[in-house]
């Protein structure tokens, strides 16, 4: 089965998911890894980007104001070298259905594209820092103002989910926030990995920060670049 995909923002989201979930995804995670850079940890704790947990990330630049890769309700310091890249998600379901299997590839594109209460807005690509994972940006309507609430769903709307453990904290630029670390586990590669994420609320609806990874060691070489975004979120 042949499934087509936009050249938007999203594609590496949803390109990367729907080849999982339709049995296209042929290299095995440690393939993946060793593909991406010959030494992933110390290429990534030499650029500043990434590197062991207590480890502060070097400063990238500012996503989140206008004229930015990313235009957002916050906005934040991205790590060294990782790139952001925007997610239009109303129109990449569109352009994902058109061709051979549009109906299937759009209804799939579209569900990735949007979690619980929130829809993708950025993805932050951590590949050119030297790790395998993304530090991603879903926005939410405005008058959904309860970020512990959105946050409890997001999470809930990933299937296979367990040990959620939440906790409130506020941002460097003084937002309340609330804060989740769960494991999830993938039925398809049959492996269990930690997450994160993190939700505020601001006037134009709550935004959700969320850390996956390819795995638990990737996740925890990313975390510098997460703590760098909880230090520096503020309203933009």
């Amino acid at each position: 089965m042949q499934v087509r995909v936009g050249a938007v923002g999203g594609r590496a989201l949803v390109a990367a998911t729907l080849a999982a979930v339709l049995g296209g995804c042929a290299e095995s995670a440690d393939d993946a890894k060793a593909s991406a850079s010959p030494s992933a940890s110390a290429k990534g704790a030499a650029a500043g980007g990434t590197a062991a947990e207590g480890t502060a990330a070097a400063r990238g630049g500012t996503i989140g104001p206008a004229g930015s890769a990313c235009e957002l309700p916050v906005r934040f310091d991205i790590a060294k070298h990782w790139k952001a890249e925007s997610i239009d998600a109303e129109k990449e379901p569109a352009t994902s259905g058109k061709g051979e299997d549009g109906d299937l590839s759009g209804a799939l594109a579209d569900a990735l594209l949007r979690q619980g209460p929130v829809t993708a807005a950025c993805e932050i690509d951590a590949k050119p820092a030297g790790n395998i994972g993304y530090l991603r940006v879903w926005t939410g309507k405005t008058g959904d103002a309860d970020a512990g609430s959105v946050l409890r769903r997001f999470v809930a709307a990933e299937d296979n989910v367990s040990k959620a453990k939440y906790h409130s904290f506020k941002t460097g630029g003084g937002l309340a926030a609330v804060e989740a670390e769960y494991l999830y586990t993938s039925k398809l590669l049959e492996e269990t990995k930690k997450e994160s994420a993190f939700a505020v609320s601001t006037p134009d609806g709550p935004v959700v920060l969320h850390l996956g990874g390819m795995d638990t060691e990737e996740h925890e070489e990313m975390r510098p670049a997460y703590d760098l975004a909880k230090r520096t979120l503020t309203l933009s």
